[in-house]
């Protein structure tokens, strides 16, 4: 019989630093896109489908015996072909439940390192399974929640260990790559859901202009318009210490334009707005603002370090700054990857036009693809 284990027990395990060894046995193309920080890969899925276990000979004797493995495929059913082999080789083995499309809803935290002067603290809460970064602002006794993408529980538990009530849930835009936890979690602290002014959520929430701002505590969110990657994108400056960018501005790219577009000319419109995003709101303020981007590109491992960067760091890293209007939409355009599965149905439950299906880990199964490439 092999045992498995949760994805909620192996981010517990990972946390902590248990010993393991995460042996990932999907194929090259598919682990390319995502996987689990610190895992091993043995490209493993069509032999062990077949009934051939001689793929993970070699592989095993590379493998320590005293430490547990964990195996670990798209679904969770490959992966219990491999565990039994390992485990008939003298391992002990689990596989993970539900493999990783259950995994994308992982999660772990960062502390974001602020000036010296802030007044204010901001957890990082990043869904390390699909890259989406979130933001717990706390200030006093008060704290906003930006871009929630993991079960409410995660931050309401966050920030009671802090003393915090949260009282305010934010989106920096309409999502195409997860489905907004806002007001599910504004729901279960009675707390206001905010969202840039646009004509497309039907879901009851408060507004916001450019330049609005909102009191947390002793700190204050500013709202600041930057369309681009969606026309609504807003980034949201926090005590002018710090600036929470959603998928306008990454650390060394910035967003696609060309998601849930209306018609074929919409991203080159769009492209450009985002240009004039960057050099007439984001560019210009401070070098030692801080970057709090709304994704990553990569899987972020149990460290701790927050993904986050001084602006005067994030400029000098984006070779895009320096081009041309018309050379930087041409690059824009030429970068996009390719688009996310689902991501008009996740449009439209954001927007309050479809229910959530009962199946939501294959809904959002797979890694973002918000940004264009470096």
């Amino acid at each position: 019989m092999i045992r498995e284990i949760t994805p909620d027990e192996l981010r517990e395990a990972l946390d902590t630093r248990a010993p393991l060894t995460i042996v990932d046995v999907r194929p090259s193309d598919e682990r390319a896109e995502w996987s689990i920080p610190g895992s091993l890969h043995v490209d493993a899925y069509t032999s062990l489908r077949a009934g051939d276990r001689s793929v993970l000979s070699g592989f095993a004797a590379t493998l320590a015996k005293d430490i547990p493995i964990v195996t670990v495929c798209a679904k969770g059913r490959t992966s219990l072909l491999a565990a039994e082999a390992l485990q008939d080789a003298g391992f002990t083995v689990m596989s993970l439940t539900g493999g990783m499309a259950a995994w994308t809803g992982a999660w772990n935290t960062a502390d974001v390192a602020l000036p010296p002067h802030a007044r204010v603290r901001v957890i990082q809460v990043r869904r390390i399974g699909k890259g989406c970064l979130s933001y717990i602002v706390g200030s006093d006794a008060h704290a906003a929640v930006i871009d929630p993408s993991v079960d409410p529980a995660v931050y309401l538990d966050l920030a009671h260990q802090q003393g915090w009530t949260i009282t305010a849930v934010l989106d920096t835009h309409v999502h195409a790559d997860h489905v907004t936890r806002a007001y599910e979690l504004a729901d279960r602290c009675q707390a206001t859901v905010y969202l840039p002014r646009q004509t497309r959520v039907q879901r009851p929430h408060t507004a916001l202009e450019d330049e609005q701002t909102i009191e947390v505590g002793s700190s204050t969110l500013r709202a600041m318009r930057t369309p681009g990657h969606t026309h609504e994108s807003t980034c949201y400056v926090v005590d002018d210490v710090a600036v929470c960018s959603g998928d306008t501005l990454f650390l060394n790219t910035v967003g696609r334009p060309d998601l849930a577009a209306t018609d074929a000319d919409e991203p080159r419109l769009r492209a450009a707005a985002l240009f004039d995003s960057l050099h007439e709101r984001l560019l210009p303020l401070r070098d030692d603002i801080v970057v709090m981007p709304g994704h990553a590109s990569a899987a972020l491992p149990f460290d701790g370090v927050a993904l986050a960067a001084p602006l005067g760091e994030v400029r000098a890293a984006l070779k895009l700054a320096a081009l041309r209007e018309t050379e930087f939409v041409d690059a824009v355009l030429s970068r996009i990857p390719p688009t996310p599965p689902n991501h008009l149905q996740i449009v439209r439950i954001n927007e309050g036009k479809e229910a959530l299906p009962a199946d939501l880990v294959s809904l959002e199964a797979g890694a973002n693809r918000c940004a264009i490439s470096a």
